[in-house]
């Protein structure tokens, strides 16, 4: 087939994409397919991949300012990609996006203009299952449980006492403050101390700066585990259990700072109720195709309490699906060569 691989983009999770990108990117090729590369923030150009892949992946997330200035020009030059013939000829898109415009359901929505298949969810679910806030309010109706959370829009309202006071009555701490809308744990602050005022508002402050919207959930201390979906199929749970602390944006994109068991050790019992609520999740959210669903085993009752589902989950060498699938003896090729099947499924 000729397909378009789509990378980069204007989030903060830019370079993931990238990273992702480059290891999709060899397994399309070893496929037999026809491949381009198109990064929508250089417009309507006919940009080379060595110029898209210059950028080397960076072990912390975006700065503010980087991201403005790949804002600046990008939203209109993505409206030129689209509606240029960059994209003539082309049987298949293969989404190597991450986070804000890849994964909110804006991409979707363009490619769905111009009547293009492409992989993994539709808009909807897409834009659903990345508004962590409205995602929560789906698990509670589905009976998954989520840990508590609180949201706000104001960056005034989150810093008055009035705010605060609600907060340690509602949540307590420690608490979890993040964007409400990224991923990669970009933006996330865990604040232990209710006392601590400077480091709540530099929390507030951070979060503010990668969404409108920003997230207070109660922090939950227990195990780390994941749950990849693939079709109508749970995969093998993964467990991540970080060197040195937080499962930052650092120990998930740089080698050897985090350690992985999968399957994970859990009684028989215990996998199949995470497995189940993996699924319930990936359907409730209107997932298709794919998606990787989040979990905290908590120390204290032994529930899992769903974090999130990605619907374009990470393809890095580091990342958790394809370690996953590994586990059934599937390889990366393998598994992007089913990716592709699934997707294709959906438009028959």
């Amino acid at each position: 087939m000729n397909i378009i691989l789509l990378t980069g983009g204007p989030s903060a999770e830019r370079d993931v994409a990238l990273s992702s990108s480059r290891s999709i990117l060899k397994s399309l090729r070893e496929l037999g397919h026809n491949v381009k590369v198109i990064d929508p923030v250089y417009g309507d150009e006919n940009v080379s991949e060595e110029k898209i892949f210059e950028d080397k992946v960076s072990r912390e997330y975006p700065s503010q300012e980087k991201l403005l200035e790949i804002k600046k020009s990008a939203e209109r030059n993505i409206l030129k990609c689209f509606d240029s013939d960059l994209f003539d000829n082309c049987d298949f898109v293969f989404l190597g996006l991450h986070g804000k415009f890849g994964e909110d359901g804006k991409v979707q929505t363009l490619l769905d203009l111009r009547h293009l298949k492409y992989s993994g969810s539709d808009y909807f679910s897409s834009a659903l299952a990345m508004d962590k806030d409205v995602s929560k309010m789906v698990f509670n109706s589905y009976k998954i449980p989520t840990a508590r959370w609180m949201f706000s829009y104001s960056q005034e309202e989150a810093l008055s006492e009035a705010f605060l006071k609600k907060l340690i009555k509602e949540l307590g701490f420690p608490v979890v403050v993040k964007p409400n809308d990224d991923g990669s744990s970009v933006g996330l602050t865990i604040l232990r101390n209710e006392n601590d005022y400077n480091a709540y508002a530099e929390a507030v402050q951070l979060a503010f700066k990668y969404s409108n919207k920003i997230l207070f959930e109660k922090f939950t201390e227990g195990r780390e585990l994941t749950v990849p979906i693939l079709g109508e199929e749970a995969f093998p749970v993964v467990e991540i259990r970080p060197k040195g602390g937080l499962y930052d944006y650092e120990h998930k994109y740089t080698k050897g700072m985090t350690e992985y068991f999968c399957p994970a050790e859990l009684t028989e019992a215990e996998t199949k109720k995470v497995k189940e609520l993996a699924m319930t999740a990936h359907k409730a959210v209107g997932a298709k195709v794919y998606s990787r669903v989040d979990f905290i085993q908590s120390s204290f009752d032994k529930e899992f309490y769903c974090l999130e589902v990605n619907t374009l989950p990470g393809m890095t060498e580091t990342s958790l699906v394809p370690k996953s699938a590994n586990a059934l003896g599937m390889n990366f090729t393998q598994l992007i060569g089913k990716l592709i099947e699934l997707s294709m499924e959906k438009y028959k």
